[in-house]
């Protein structure tokens, strides 16, 4: 049985591709141009009630299971903007699972609930100049003085910079300590000593990327995630709704842009017949197909074993590398069947070849996806 075709699956699907075709689709090029979401945006998601699925109704959220989650992601993927979806993943599935789930009553009444009102926008801000997906050879300081903590270090490729409120920083808080030594804080944009630069990226154009500079930063130790000291383990369960939803998303973006390069195919004629009579195309676009197919099987899998509370870890680290293979597998070969127009920055295909380069890299390079499962298979 599937995990979404019930009658409130089908309802809640409705409405995200109401407002995918509404607020997403005619404002691609917009989001592209400005290089960051409308941050209005996250208003219209949060009255709809699409910011908090997973969350406890007692903060506004929905209380629903990761199906719901990925109902929406497979719509948002479809918007032919990917980085207006990645921006909005950020907000719900990168910077508040930490704070929905390990998160004091207070630390959840003065951000979570606005973050899932869509009042407020939250980022996530864990890779720096000197470490990427080696999170554990991270820089930044947190110092505790008094009831503050004071914050020293930088972040970069920080996605909803521009946009955000505040952040989910993981920070080193005891150095001696090992992988207990790191904590996730939430450190407010507007707080003194904390500034940023956008960056220029060559793809995911519709999302604001930076590099954020803390000189000195205060804020409470009430702002602390869970215990100190927890806070990589913290971020650890945190990837996977982030690489989890970066599956669903990336598959139904792949399937899309796959259902249209065949409607060009449909079209296009050379030497006097349309390109999709070509045996070559046929069996382009069926190997592609039959990838696609295999990725969304394994990432449906991996939604079921979250329903279930199963341990996903290994299966989501396969399908974070499969999927984003099979993505870039599929606009590489999209672009190559839509000719010189595949090769324009207007033209579908061409979005997705830029766009789906970053996924191997970010979060969680395809590299240290692999060395986790060489060292899971006993290397």
């Amino acid at each position: 049985m599937s995990l979404y075709d019930t009658p409130d699956h089908k309802m809640f699907r409705e409405t995200c591709r109401k407002f995918v075709e509404e607020e997403m689709v005619p404002r691609a090029r917009e989001f592209d141009a400005a290089n960051r979401i409308d941050k209005k945006l996250f208003r219209k998601m949060g009255d709809l009630g699409m910011l908090g699925l997973r969350y406890d109704p007692a903060y506004g959220g929905a209380g629903l299971d990761w199906s719901y989650t990925a109902v929406m992601y497979q719509e948002l993927g479809r918007s032919d903007n990917a980085g207006a979806t990645l921006g909005i993943s950020v907000h719900t599935d990168m910077a508040t699972p930490s704070l929905a789930e390990f998160g004091s009553d207070d630390l959840k009444r003065r951000f979570l609930v606005p973050a899932i009102a869509g009042e407020t926008v939250g980022a996530i801000a864990v890779t720096e100049p000197d470490a990427g997906s080696d999170v554990a050879g991270i820089k930044t300081r947190a110092v505790r003085d008094g009831d503050d903590w004071v914050i020293n270090g930088s972040k970069i490729y920080i996605t909803n910079a521009a946009n955000a409120d505040w952040l989910c920083l993981l920070a080193v808080t005891d150095p001696d300590a090992g992988y207990n030594g790191f904590s996730q804080i939430i450190v407010p944009t507007d707080s003194p000593g904390l500034h940023y630069d956008l960056l220029d990226k060559i793809g995911m154009w519709g999302s604001d990327t930076g590099q954020f500079f803390l000189e000195d930063v205060r804020v409470p130790v009430a702002n602390t995630i869970g215990e100190p000291g927890t806070g990589f383990q913290q971020q650890m369960m945190q990837f996977q709704d982030e690489r989890l939803v970066a599956c669903v998303s990336t598959i139904a973006s792949s399937q899309h842009l796959w259902e249209e390069t065949k409607k060009w195919t449909d079209q296009r004629m050379l030497f006097g017949k349309p390109l999709s009579k070509m045996q070559n195309t046929q069996f382009k676009m069926a190997d592609l197909w039959m990838q696609m197919t295999i990725a969304k099987d394994l990432t449906d899998t991996c939604v079921r074993m979250r329903i279930e509370g199963e341990d996903a870890t290994d299966k989501i680290t396969m399908a974070k590398i499969y999927c984003c293979r099979v993505a870039s597998a599929v606009a590489d070969q999209c672009v190559q069947l839509h000719g010189g127009f595949g090769f324009m920055k207007e033209s579908m295909a061409g979005r997705a070849y830029c766009d789906t380069r970053v996924g191997p890299i970010g979060g969680g390079s395809e590299e240290t996806m692999l060395y986790y499962l060489a060292k899971r298979l006993g290397f």
